[in-house]
């Protein structure tokens, strides 16, 4: 059955539709057509047919493209793809288009009730703010706009506002309805390890984008695979705990878990741990995020309890991946930090990708551009325009220092 904009359900507004998360969040509107309907649908402008491709499919009242140049390119694969589903001309009511770097926080404020943020990196603040800002549930799958953002973000939102959709925050949600606030001891996040667990600091040094890009467990965009690989990726989600949950930084551990089946656990005072456990599959978090409170039936597949199961837990190794000890320092310092640790290593992931920089040179450079900026003030001002500033100027130093 193909959703209609007509039909009854929640609005949502897919913001990186054409990514992994956006994708997935389609098919689970996709599978639930009456609980679900598309409103709105933004991606960059890299994969036009994939987003005209859904356009057509879920019926939005609009699309918006960041690149502006991808707006004509845009419209043509709107009428290609419903000439190729058979559509006779004007059979078919088009979307409205928007373009333009200010066109997907546009569509963040779009009339909807759940705006899905998947859009990768810094650039999701803006909407991140603008969906606040218009009163709708934001299920968050940007955690960068949270970290960059800090405290603009949490004096925006009011209580329960924002939805964790990332799956270790998803499972923390989940296990703290199991207890009051204060009976909260500590959060566990677990981490898959990826591709390289178990290796020492020497064995990273001569790791290639290639076998970075090798997830055991996970179907990820290819910036949050290098992340999950170096652990950056933890370290933001570290962060991300932090504000979202109101928890000190120093009561936030991680456990490495390569089964990638326990998501993230809450201990409470009374000595009790609770786990939230489920198969690797993020529809179960985005449908959950998108629904929130409510649980979508049959989301993802359970687990399968007539076999053996074996989950293992270990300690991080932070001398093989410093990413998080260095994250709790920025999470800690507060301000623009966590800005400049996440500017920089995505300028460090690009370099990496592009053979201009070491695996290992990812944190060791992440970590020179926040010792500079510490050297450089305190930082701890954090207005919009201090955050962007800092922004710019990590991005900037972090590419001077990866160009050799």
């Amino acid at each position: 059955m193909t959703p209609d904009s007509s039909a009854s359900g929640r609005a949502v507004a897919v913001l990186g539709s054409t990514g992994s998360i956006g994708t997935q969040a389609l098919d689970v509107v996709r599978r639930n057509p009456g609980r679900f309907r598309v409103a709105a649908l933004a991606a960059g402008g890299g994969r036009v047919d994939l987003l005209a491709a859904q356009a057509i499919e879920f019926r939005p009242e609009v699309v918006a493209v960041a690149r502006a140049s991808a707006a004509q390119d845009l419209q043509l694969a709107l009428y290609a793809e419903a000439q190729r589903r058979g559509y006779a001309t004007g059979d078919h009511a088009l979307p409205k288009i928007l373009a333009g770097p200010d066109a997907v926080a546009e569509v963040a404020a779009w009339p909807c009730d759940v705006v899905l943020n998947g859009v990768t990196g810094a650039l999701g603040l803006a909407s991140t703010l603008a969906a606040l800002d218009a009163g709708r549930t934001l299920a968050l799958a940007n955690k960068e706009s949270l970290i960059v953002g800090g405290p603009l973000v949490k004096e925006r939102a009011r209580p329960g506002q924002i939805v964790p959709v990332d799956s270790e925050h998803s499972a923390l949600a989940q296990a703290l309805r199991g207890g009051r606030e204060d009976e909260v001891r500590r959060l566990v996040l677990t981490a898959s390890g990826g591709p390289f667990r178990g290796r020492t600091r020497a064995e990273l040094a001569d790791v290639t984008p290639e076998q970075a890009l090798n997830h055991p467990t996970w179907d990820m965009g290819p910036v949050v695979t290098i992340n999950s690989a170096t652990l950056v990726n933890k370290g933001l989600e570290v962060i991300e705990a932090h504000l979202l949950f109101d928890v000190p930084m120093d009561r936030i551990e991680v456990m490495v878990h390569p089964q990638s089946v326990i998501h993230s656990m809450v201990e409470f005072t009374d000595g009790s741990t609770l786990a939230q456990a489920s198969p690797p599959d993020m529809r179960l978090p985005i449908a959950l995020g998108m629904d929130w409170p409510d649980r979508v039936p049959d989301a993802a597949p359970g687990l399968d309890w007539t076999r053996a199961h074996t989950w293992e837990l270990f300690p991080l190794d932070d001398a093989a991946f410093p990413a998080v000890a260095l994250a709790r320092r920025a999470g800690t310092l507060g301000g623009t930090f966590p800005a400049v640790y996440n500017a920089s290593n995505e300028e460090c992931v690009e370099a990496f990708r592009q053979g201009r920089l070491p695996f290992t040179g990812i944190v060791d450079t992440i970590t020179r551009v926040v010792d500079e900026h510490e050297a450089a003030g305190p930082g701890r001002a954090a207005t919009l325009d201090d955050v962007l500033a800092a922004d710019a100027w990590a991005r900037t130093r972090a590419r001077e220092l990866t160009m050799g």
